[in-house]
């Protein structure tokens, strides 16, 4: 009687658990992940490499303004970090005494020339000079007119000269003061070229690190923002133009020269900057870096399918920036992009999209 009370309680309990494993399994295939999407997206997107500079730092953007003689400076019409067009006058100088008589001198010495040859020319037709001296005669004069030209040359004039800018530019050192007396071709200021005749000319020069360094190419897009708070939200775009081909030996790393129009913009010549160089630019599927899942194969995303239906879409990784990937695969542009709620997911799986209906 006992034995027969036990298969009957055994009996119960086995159909207990079919019941309770039957409804759990319908419970389970009525079970749907919540989830959210957006809209997908393709357009352009590049990965920024990012370095750090000072503006105007290239030695080919700078121009120095001197004299080729002794002079004395008479006034100066400019200031460091004045704004000039090409022909502005910049200052006034006088030629030293000596370096103006040699101007004097040199004019003298050609009409002596001149004269000479003419007595010796005269003297050879009536056969009373030979021709070595009328040659001798010949060379003087030109050694004296070269002589001249080289003294033009120099700018010498009587009086004060006007030396004007020879590019528009700002003007980002002064190196002599007014009544200074300065030697031939001695600096006396210092400009940075601004202007869209030296666009192509190199005037930031941004450090990188020499790994990522590969992917930069010159005419790449750059965006140089101030590295002070107020210039923060400054930005400012330009131009790849140089890829240095050797590491700084300082700062070990390498050198990317870049044009960048800063006039009218608070990025004044010697401000430090930060620059992010959009390299690798082209055109791809642009998603949430939250969107990308990975498994032993390959990296996939969802998208919302009819029916509410998760889709699986494997994709390869081709751009990173920031927060975004850009992606290649067969996405659908109809069909919104799952971004939350994937990890859970497996492809065909029912979902239910959060704050909404199907989509």
């Amino acid at each position: 009687m006992q034995t027969h009370s036990s298969a009957t309680r055994l009996a119960v309990r086995t159909a207990l658990f079919c019941a309770l494993g039957a409804t759990s399994g319908a419970q389970a295939a009525d079970v749907t992940v919540q989830v959210q999407t957006i809209p997908v997206q393709r357009g352009s997107i590049a990965q920024p490499v990012r370095g750090y500079g000072v503006v105007a730092a290239a030695a080919a953007n700078l121009t120095s303004v001197n004299v080729s003689y002794v002079a004395r400076i008479e006034q100066l019409r400019v200031q460091a970090g004045q704004k000039v067009s090409r022909g502005d006058p910049l200052f006034v100088v006088q030629a030293d005494p000596a370096a103006a008589l040699a101007a004097t001198q040199a004019k003298s010495a050609l009409t002596l020339a001149e004269g000479e040859l003419a007595r010796t020319q005269a003297l050879f037709d009536q056969s009373l000079a030979t021709s070595s001296q009328l040659a001798t005669a010949k060379k003087a004069k030109e050694d004296a007119r070269q002589a001249l030209a080289a003294q033009i040359g120099t700018g010498i004039g009587n009086g004060n000269t006007i030396v004007k800018s020879p590019i528009y530019g700002v003007v980002i050192q002064v190196t002599a003061g007014q009544g200074d007396q300065v030697a031939a071709g001695a600096p006396i200021l210092q400009l940075a070229a601004s202007n869209s005749r030296d666009a192509l000319r190199s005037n930031v020069t941004l450090g990188v690190e020499p790994s990522e360094a590969m992917s930069i190419h010159s005419g790449d897009a750059v965006t140089l923002h101030g590295l002070s708070n107020p210039l923060a939200d400054t930005a400012v775009t330009g131009r790849v133009v140089l890829v240095g081909a050797s590491i700084d030996t300082q700062t070990q790393l390498l050198d990317i020269g870049a044009a960048v129009p800063v006039s009218n913009t608070p990025l004044i010549p010697g401000t430090k900057v930060s620059g992010d160089i959009a390299t690798r630019t082209g055109v791809h599927w642009i998603v949430p870096r939250v969107a990308v899942l990975k498994d032993d194969k390959h990296a996939y995303v969802y998208q919302l399918a009819k029916g509410n239906k998760a889709r699986r879409i494997d994709v390869a990784t081709v751009v990173e920036n920031g927060d975004r990937y850009g992606v290649d695969g067969a996405l659908d542009a109809a069909l919104p992009l799952i971004v939350s709620g994937n990890y859970e997911l497996k492809d065909g799986m029912a979902v239910a999209v959060s704050g909404g209906g199907a989509q």
